[in-house]
C-alpha cells in the first residue's frame, strides 16, 4: 500500500561525453492527446524507507542498482500538487489526488552506457533531454531540478562528485567538458589540462581513441586516488 502523502523524486543525471542530460518521464494527462513531463518518482510503500523507494524508481526505469544516489532536500510547499495541470493527471492516477504530499529529492548520477531507460508503473515514456533545453516540468520539479543542479556544482567544486558521470575511459577534452557543463562557465584548455593532471584525479592509460576522424586523444581513467583506493 503506498503512503499517499511522502513521495520520492529523482533528479538523475548523465553525460553523453558533450552534454549533461536530464532523465525526464512523460505522463498522458486524462485528455490522452496531451502530456506533460516530469521527474521519474513516486509515492513510498508503507514499509518502505526513503532510501528504499528511490532506489526501486531508479530500478523501474533502468535496471540499475548500486549507482550514484544521494538525498539532497524536501519540498513540502502545501500548494506543490495542486495546479489544475497536475490535479488532471493526479486524478487519474491516485485515490486521493487532493492530498498534499510531501517530496524528497534525490541526485543520481549515471554512466549513459550503462543505462537503458524503459517505461515503468509510473511513466509512459523514459528520455533524455538536455540540461539546457528542458521543457516546463510538472508539479514544483523544475524548483527540484535547479536545487540538484545548485548541490551538484557545489559538491563538484568541493568533492569532485560528478566523475561517476564519465565512460570507464575518456579524454582530456571529455573531462573539461563534464567540467564546463557541470559549472557552466568555458575554462581555458591549457591552464584546465595542467591543473587536472597535478591534482592526479586521473591516469592515463596505454589506449587511444578509435573510430574517430580527427588525431585520436590518450584516454584516461580514473585514479586510485579518486576511487578513494589510496591510504
Amino acid at each position: 500500500m503506498q503512503n499517499p502523502n511522502v513521495s520520492v523524486d529523482c533528479v538523475v543525471f548523465g553525460f553523453d561525453k558533450e552534454k549533461l542530460n536530464l532523465l525526464l518521464i512523460e505522463q498522458k494527462l486524462a485528455d490522452k492527446r496531451k502530456v506533460q513531463y516530469a521527474l521519474p518518482g513516486d509515492l513510498i510503500l508503507e514499509e518502505e524507507g526513503l532510501d528504499q523507494a528511490a532506489s526501486r524508481v531508479l530500478k523501474e526505469i533502468s535496471g540499475l542498482s548500486g549507482i550514484y544516489l544521494k538525498q539532497f532536500e524536501a519540498f513540502g510547499d502545501p500548494h506543490r500538487v495542486k495546479d489544475i495541470k497536475d490535479l488532471e493527471f493526479l486524478q487519474s492516477y491516485r485515490e486521493n489526488p487532493q492530498a498534499r504530499v510531501i517530496t524528497i529529492g534525490y541526485l543520481a548520477l549515471v554512466k549513459m552506457e550503462d543505462f537503458a531507460p524503459e517505461a515503468s508503473s509510473f511513466a509512459e515514456k523514459v528520455f533524455w533531454q538536455d540540461i539546457e533545453e528542458l521543457p516546463s516540468l510538472a508539479f514544483d520539479h523544475d524548483h527540484i531540478v535547479e536545487c540538484a543542479l545548485e548541490k551538484l556544482r557545489h559538491d563538484f567544486i568541493r568533492e569532485k562528485t560528478g566523475f561517476e558521470l564519465l565512460p570507464e575511459r575518456f579524454t582530456l577534452g571529455q573531462v573539461q567538458r563534464l567540467y564546463e557543463t557541470i559549472l557552466g562557465k568555458k575554462l581555458d584548455k591549457r591552464n584546465f589540462r595542467k591543473k587536472i593532471l597535478k591534482e592526479e584525479l586521473v591516469t592515463a592509460t596505454n589506449q587511444k581513441q578509435k573510430g574517430v576522424l580527427h588525431k585520436p586523444a590518450r584516454l584516461y581513467e580514473l585514479s586510485d586516488l579518486k576511487n578513494g583506493h589510496n591510504p
